[in-house]
């Protein structure tokens, strides 16, 4: 979209103020380099520059415009970025090179390059600029980097494949995430030793910090959640669970929200800090990598690396849609909105939830179609863009109802209003999502903790829906066949018992398949199928998987 139809309100010194675009809920599409995955904002907001692996360059961005305004050549497979603090310089990791590249931002040259080690990746500058941290996930080392002589003069060993990093905010520390033991390192800056380690979860890939250093957020790609860590006592204090594949975290300016870009489910999920919750999910493009939050806490800028492009998400309204029932907990996103007095979503009020200078979070009211939304002040009124009511999502029915604990197969859930759904959970495990339309969602059957009923739930931009119910099911097995032999002419009578049997599907004896009955969960009955003489193995197949036991075919007597 361009500047001209951009929408930014001004209204009086003392009233609310959006400086922002008002859009649902994308602002642009920006096409740059093949495969982009870091995405870093200078730190006055004014530029983004977007690292283009395929393609060995760097977009420039300019943020007033969302135009690309130059493009910078980066041999080596540019993976991530960081800003020195007064933004003269960006600080580059060549991946392929095993290398950090250093860009002079007045010319938007590479004007150096220094030798890490093999698969740089992370990167991180300490707030006086000293310093730059950059992971080396095959060497599995950490160097430390003095920007005034462009030399390493530090290397830290890590834990094996190390990804992310990051600088508390007070510089003393330095948080590095390695996915070969999921554990998280601690390194004391002033002496680049490991001072300590922590598990947060499954894959820990990327860690951020909170403004004020007292909370670190790890994105866990193999766990889809995100953990809060009290950095105080480097303790996991809560677990939220969010989209599917989470690949980069990023905290809002004010610490009132944490964003995860959702691989698999194309998707940012928005997280309220002072709950630890979902509050909302943001549809973007395909495969989004990185994700970046502008000085103002008003935008986003996300890499879709499937598309070649970058997404400018509006935080006006987070979500901008919503159950025509109403419900939906709607954060406000702005500039001098403290001691709000009203809230309207077309003519009807909302609840004031929360209220601070920057954000005021409410309970939609019912309604129908676009409305838009506005916030009053002692100071004035403002509008803050437009919220979209769609129908709730509804479950009507799941193909596959029971499966083994250890997951395997596809479920097609039957519904209405389910386009645009953002993610499947069966318990607290999320499923995969093959397929979308308005009436089925098609998805990959996670795995399970321990056997039994579990909810499912689907989550789409407008809300929730659930409803249904999926069973675990533990493995069957077998204790005991009687009698253990028979003859080859078949047609004896069976009893096998065992365990979790009461779901059996099958019973074969040597891949040959028999009459059988169930009896109980712990006792089935079939009988043999004619067969050569010799020992075969029967296999018993329940819906929790399957098991064998032993069987012997007997020669009658002759002459």
């Amino acid at each position: 979209m361009s500047v001209s139809t951009r929408l930014d309100l001004l209204l009086s010194a003392d009233g609310p103020r959006q400086l922002f675009t008002v859009l649902p809920p994308a602002d642009a599409t920006i096409p740059v380099g093949d495969s982009p995955l870091g995405v870093t904002l200078t730190p006055d907001g004014a530029r983004a520059y977007v690292a283009n692996r395929a393609s060995n360059s760097v977009s420039v961005i300019d943020t007033a415009t969302n135009t690309v305004t130059a493009t910078i050549a980066a041999a080596g497979a540019p993976t991530l970025l960081a800003f020195s603090p007064d933004g003269t310089r960006a600080y580059l990791t060549l991946s392929d090179a095993g290398a950090l590249g250093v860009i002079d931002t007045a010319t938007n040259t590479v004007t150096t390059t220094i030798a890490v080690g093999a698969g740089a990746l992370g990167v991180a500058v300490t707030p006086n600029g000293a310093h730059a941290y950059v992971t080396s996930q095959n060497a599995n080392t950490l160097s430390v980097v003095d920007t005034a002589t462009n030399t390493v003069i530090a290397t830290v060993n890590t834990g094996p494949t190390p990804i992310g990093v990051a600088i508390s905010p007070d510089g003393t520390r330095a948080y590095v995430c390695t996915v070969g033991d999921s554990t998280v390192s601690v390194v004391d800056t002033a002496t680049n030793t490991i001072t300590g380690s922590f598990t947060a979860g499954d894959v820990p890939v990327i860690v951020a910090f909170s403004p004020d250093g007292t909370r670190a957020y790890v994105c866990n790609a193999g766990g889809d959640s995100v953990s809060v860590v009290d950095t105080a006592t480097n303790t996991v204090i809560a677990t939220i669970g969010v989209g599917t594949l989470p690949r980069f975290v990023a905290v809002s300016p004010d610490g009132t929200a944490v964003y995860t870009t959702d691989f698999n489910d194309n998707a940012v999920s928005v997280i309220d800090t002072a709950t630890n919750t979902v509050t909302g999910s943001i549809p973007v493009g395909n495969g989004p990598v990185c994700v970046a939050v502008t000085p103002a806490g008003n935008r986003l800028y996300v890499t879709d690396n499937a598309d070649n492009a970058v997404i400018v998400i509006a935080l006006t309204l987070v979500p901008s849609q919503g159950t025509t029932v109403g419900g939906t907990i709607v954060t406000i996103r702005g500039h001098d909105l403290a001691g709000a007095t009203a809230v309207h979503f077309g003519n009807s009020p909302a609840t004031i939830l929360a209220d601070t200078a920057t954000s005021v979070t409410v309970r939609a009211p019912a309604g129908q179609g676009a409305v838009p939304v506005t916030v009053t002040t002692p100071g004035g009124t403002g509008t803050f863009g437009t919220f979209y009511y769609l129908p709730a999502p509804l479950l009507t029915g799941i193909t596959t109802t029971m499966g083994p604990v250890t997951g395997g197969g596809t479920a097609v859930i039957t519904g209405a209003n389910l386009a645009g759904t953002t993610s499947v959970r069966f318990g607290s495990r999320v499923a995969p999502i093959q397929s979308v339309t308005d009436t089925a969602v098609t998805v990959g059957i996670p795995g399970a903790p321990s056997s039994g009923p579990v909810p499912v739930t689907v989550v789409t931009p407008v809300g929730n829906a659930n409803g249904l119910t999926f069973i675990y099911l533990d493995a069957p097995s077998l204790t005991a066949v009687n009698p253990a032999s028979g003859p080859t002419g078949g047609g004896t009578g069976v009893t096998i018992t065992g365990a979790n049997l009461a779901t059996t599907q099958e019973v074969t004896f040597d891949n040959t398949p028999a009459a059988f009955a169930v009896i109980s969960d712990q006792t089935i009955t079939a009988t043999t199928p004619p067969h050569p003489a010799g020992g075969i193995t029967i296999t018993v197949s329940t819906l929790g998987g399957s098991t064998g036991s032993t069987y012997t075919y007997l020669d009658g007597p002759g002459i």
